[in-house]
């Protein structure tokens, strides 16, 4: 049985390869695409773990001290670190550098010495490895701060470049209220060199969260339980640190409030003797009352002092988690992502492998019948008839599992995280995922062995006899053209032919409509998951949001001023003023935070400048006085409808119900618009109108330059964002995508290929007996070819057709599982990816065809007419 095995298995080398490869190429792209997520998430945890990034970093502007240090540290576990750190204007171009301390104390977030070596004196310098990529400082050169710095020295010697676990991503600093608001370096100088009076960066790390996933829930509960402990320890000590920080202005009143309390004594020993003497004297009783309403008007004065020095002196905190951190939310999400199409898009592929695969095994089986029958009758046993068959489906199952399995759990995720070069990352971390691993070869067993063992089971049922002789061909029937004698009587007889054919075999066509069914939805899924994320990015920022920068002045009384500054630049157009609020909302049990609330100035304020349209019919929409309008995506987490209420809690104040008058739509972030009447009725009567949404005429000239000379222009500029920056932000997703979806498009046509070579060869099996009798009869090879391959061309085409509904409904489900809290992507194939899939399709139709033509050609007629009996 083995030796015939090995003869079966050489025989039939074409089938055993084509049942090998399909299988290996379902698992392949199964097993790699699922240890992608998590190898994109290991390969930073251990990067992250060596460099002992912090868990959580807080900023005060009052500094710390050893107190907070001990109160921070009486929550478990926490290992506390302080350092220097602020944002300055440095470098070349004067841009916005994020500057910190060195101090041998340092052991959280360990910098990567890139070229150079450790500063050795107060005079040097660390940079950031980007600003020798961008700006090309070399080793030596002087890096000049401006006088607003405020450092020791306005030079510094570099003597070496750096990468920092807190800038993982290239490509992004982060943000800061200077320069164009966007930071472009970090560096690092001796903390003697910081004239801070006081560390005001504390990091915090815990030991006991670092064996927790990265971007998982648990450790994101573990973490807000420490932050939350965290903030509660150092919120109970803002008092004492603010009369620690005012005690002297405080020492001063409470000189001034001893002597006023000894002049209002004196004031009621007046009194007293005055009744005495004068009694009812109105006039020595007036001159009292007015002294006594001197002193309570100066009582009145030193507690106002008091309280507002409190005040003043009362520290103020910036959190920071790791996912505030720049580019660190951004990779989770797209480890996310992949993750989620890996639900999804390798699932469908493997289906679509094991049902071609099961497909073949049951035809290979049943063009063994004469073997079976003569086995049969030498007296082999069932078991040992469906040895042979199962081992050989079991063998082509089994190479093909492994090698897909080795190859996709080890290359794939590889390849993806060598594309992900705007990260600062160490060597890949790729451990075997047993789970997908083991399930893809069951189901690799299951589609092949059970395939085999299910037909040969049913087949060993027959005699002997019985099994020698071929099938009996199912009686002719009248098709349904037929039925139609005007279109039938025109109809050529090879077309007849062709089309009597398609649905006598209706199982043979069912398999091949599926197949091209199937890969032409593949490789439309591939562009479409591109597609759809690339046009997040261009409606929400070309048709949902009409300006092009945000700009804030520090005080609302300095806007007209900065408003007069900027619409004296020749390349402004337009601009609005608006409120802004960071705002959570919280209705069905669910939850949704960091959103950002527009209150424009009138309920037309936002018109030109920001595109309501109802996210269902897209009707406009404009603000009412008695609602908000919300985006959609923040509607469906929280299974609102228009009309329904919701609980908005503003910069962290108790939550008031608004109704929500219309839902917009959105696709990148959550945001609020809520008319100024209504925020004044319930939230507060004056909002900080000091925000400008900004036109340009040149959308192009909106970079950093333009920021810089309006911030050098009018100090009153807090800060300035751009939407280009925004939407470089999401164009990053579909360029870290794009190797993962080019993988999908190509694997994707070559199981198409595979899929349509191995249902031609079973066509052609199946019909060895028909095709050489036609030739017998006198047709040419050519007419021989185009009798099969009339077939498949109709078949091609009703699944090219069917492909394009089966493509969209893929893509649409695979989008929605990649989606995010804060992202939106709306179902968008180009026509290329119809274009491509077509001309794919036809290109392997084309293929098959002359390979199938080439065959037919060597076809022994008289061997295959010979009869069994």
């Amino acid at each position: 049985m083995n030796k015939l095995l090995l003869r079966d298995i050489k025989n039939s080398a074409g089938r055993f390869i084509a049942i090998l490869l399909i299988i290996m190429l379902g698992v392949l792209l199964f097993v790699g695409v699922k240890a992608t997520g998590p190898s994109l998430n290991d390969t930073l945890q251990l990067e992250v773990n060596k460099q002992k990034l912090s868990d959580i970093r807080v900023i005060s502007d009052k500094g710390f001290t050893s107190k907070d240090v001990s109160a921070a540290q009486k929550v478990q576990g926490s290992q506390i670190e302080l350092s220097k750190f602020k944002y300055v204007i440095g470098g070349k171009n004067k841009d916005a550098v994020a500057l910190y301390g060195l101090n041998s104390d340092l052991k959280q977030n360990q910098f990567k010495l890139t070229s150079g070596r450790l500063p050795k004196n107060d005079g040097e310098i660390l940079l950031d490895q980007r600003a020798k990529q961008k700006e090309e400082y070399q080793l030596g050169d002087r890096f000049t701060f401006a006088k607003s710095a405020d450092l020791k020295d306005d030079q510094y010697k570099i003597v070496g470049f750096v990468d920092s676990p807190i800038y993982i991503d290239d490509s992004s600093r982060g943000s800061a209220n200077l320069g164009s608001g966007n930071v472009q370096y970090f560096a690092y100088v001796s903390d003697d060199s910081i004239n801070i009076p006081v560390n005001n960066l504390m990091n915090i790390r815990f030991e006991s969260l670092q064996q927790e996933q990265l971007f998982s829930d648990k450790y994101k509960t573990k973490l807000n339980s420490k932050l939350g402990k965290i903030k509660l320890a150092l919120n109970k000590r803002k008092n004492a640190r603010a009369n620690e920080i005012a005690s002297t202005g405080l020492s001063q009143i409470a000189d001034a409030q001893a002597k006023l309390n000894e002049a209002q004594s004196q004031l009621a020993k007046t009194k007293a003797q005055t009744s005495k003497i004068n009694g009812s004297n109105r006039e020595a009783n007036e001159k009292l009352e007015q002294q006594a309403d001197e002193l309570n008007q100066k009582q009145s004065q030193l507690e106002s002092q008091k309280s507002s020095i409190l005040k003043r002196a009362e520290p103020n905190y910036i959190w920071q988690e790791r996912s505030d951190l720049p580019g660190f939310t951004g990779y989770g999400e797209s480890s996310k992502r992949i993750s989620a199409i890996a639900n999804v898009f390798p699932a469908f592929f493997f289906l679509l492998a094991a049902l071609i695969t099961f497909t073949t095994v049951m035809r290979m089986v049943e063009e063994s019948r004469g073997q079976i029958g003569t086995l049969k009758a030498l007296g082999f046993s069932k078991m040992a008839i469906g040895y042979e068959y199962t081992s050989y489906a079991f063998w082509a199952g089994i190479l093909g599992a492994i090698i897909g399995a080795g190859l996709g759990n080890q290359l794939l995720p590889r390849f993806v995280i060598s594309m992900y070069k705007n990260y600062v990352l160490g060597p890949p971390v790729i451990s075997y995922d047993w789970s997908s691993i083991i399930i893809a070869i069951v189901l690799s067993m299951v589609v092949t062995v059970g395939a085999a063992l299910f037909v040969v089971l049913k087949e060993t049922r027959d005699s002997p006899s019985a099994l020698m002789r071929p099938k009996a061909p199912k009686n002719a029937k009248k098709i349904l053209l037929e039925r139609i004698p005007f279109i039938w009587k025109r109809l050529k007889f090879n077309q007849k032919i062709s089309y009597r054919n398609l649905f006598r075999f209706k199982t043979r066509g069912l398999m091949t409509i599926l197949g091209i069914a199937g890969g032409t939805a593949l490789i439309l899924t591939g562009f479409g998951i591109s597609n759809s994320i690339s046009a997040t990015a261009n409606l929400q920022f070309k048709k949902v949001i009409n300006y092009d920068l945000v700009l804030q002045s520090k005080t609302v009384q300095s806007l007209d001023s900065v408003r007069k500054t900027i619409e004296s630049d020749k390349n402004y157009q337009s601009s609005t003023i608006v409120h802004t609020s960071t705002a959570s909302v919280r209705q069905n049990g669910k939850k949704v935070n960091d959103i950002t609330m527009y209150v424009p100035n009138s309920n037309n304020g936002l018109t030109g400048f920001i595109t309501l349209k109802d996210y269902q019919n897209g009707e406009a929409m404009r603000l009412k006085s008695d609602g908000v309008i919300i985006t959609q995506k923040m509607a469906k987490i929280l299974n609102l409808k228009q009309g329904q209420s919701i609980e908005i809690s503003v910069d962290g104040k108790h939550p008031t119900n608004f109704k929500v008058s219309g839902i917009a739509k959105n696709y990148v972030g959550n945001f609020i618009y809520m008319p100024r009447a209504l925020y004044q009725q319930k939230i507060a009567d004056n909002p900080k109108m000091q925000t400008l949404l900004v036109k340009i005429k040149n959308s192009s000239d909106a970079d950093n330059n333009l920021a810089k000379n309006w911030m050098k222009k009018n100090s009153n500029i807090l800060g300035i964002s751009f939407v280009n920056d925004q939407s470089a932000i999401v164009d990053d997703m579909t360029k870290q995508l794009g190797p993962v979806v080019m993988i999908f498009i190509l694997l994707s046509g070559l199981l198409s290929f595979i899929v349509l070579y191995n249902l031609n060869n079973i066509n052609i099996s199946e019909r060895l007996r028909e095709l050489s009798t036609i030739k017998v009869l006198g047709f040419l090879n050519p007419e021989v070819t185009m009798y099969v391959a009339r077939e498949s061309i109709i078949l091609a085409a009703l699944g090219i057709i069917l492909g394009f509904g089966l493509g969209n409904l893929l893509t649409d489900y695979v989008i929605r599982q990649a989606e995010t809290d804060t992202v939106v992507f709306p179902l968008t194939i180009e026509p290329i990816g119809y274009i491509v899939a077509t001309v794919l399709m036809i290109l392997f139709n084309l293929i098959v065809v002359y390979l199938t033509h080439r065959r037919l050609k060597k076809v022994d007629m008289v061997e295959a007419l010979k009869s069994n009996e």
